[in-house]
């Protein structure tokens, strides 16, 4: 599925529920469904600065592909990162930079976090197209 495919996707399960405690409970448990990240992938190099709460990402490169894991210790944003995953892994470099992720206000989201977590989100956002951009270097080298 392309990224904007997944995006609609996301968008489509979300507008099942009016109450945002309905949505947070579904980040919560998409962040439960996440898979724990080796502790040995939680280095202070794989730490995404500008989160509040403790962030982890890993980014490996498949035949072309990008496959991001991460953990964090808060359960809405391990959510969130579980959403972001779900959408952006498996895509190659060029995708995921090229990609407008506008799941996030579609569902909501940003104008439900608190602007410590908003902040958060965009550094997510941020480290996974940076990333891409390292990938997509070592690509054309």
């Amino acid at each position: 599925m392309t990224i904007n495919e997944l995006q609609d996707e996301v968008i489509e399960e979300f507008s099942a529920f009016d109450d945002w405690m309905d949505k947070y409970q579904m980040l919560i448990d998409l962040g439960n469904e996440l898979e724990p990240l080796d502790e040995k992938c939680k280095t202070e190099q794989n730490l995404i600065d500008g989160c509040q709460s403790r962030v982890w990402l890993q980014a490996d490169y498949h035949d072309g592909l990008i496959e991001y894991a991460a953990e964090s210790d808060a359960l809405i944003v391990k959510g969130i990162i579980a959403l972001l995953i779900r959408v952006v892994s498996g895509h190659t470099p060029q995708e995921i930079l090229d990609a407008d992720l506008y799941f996030i206000d579609q569902i909501g989201l940003k104008d439900h976090l608190s602007p410590t977590r908003s902040n958060g989100l965009l550094a997510m956002m941020k480290q996974m197209k940076a990333y891409a951009l390292a990938f997509k270097t070592k690509e054309t080298m």
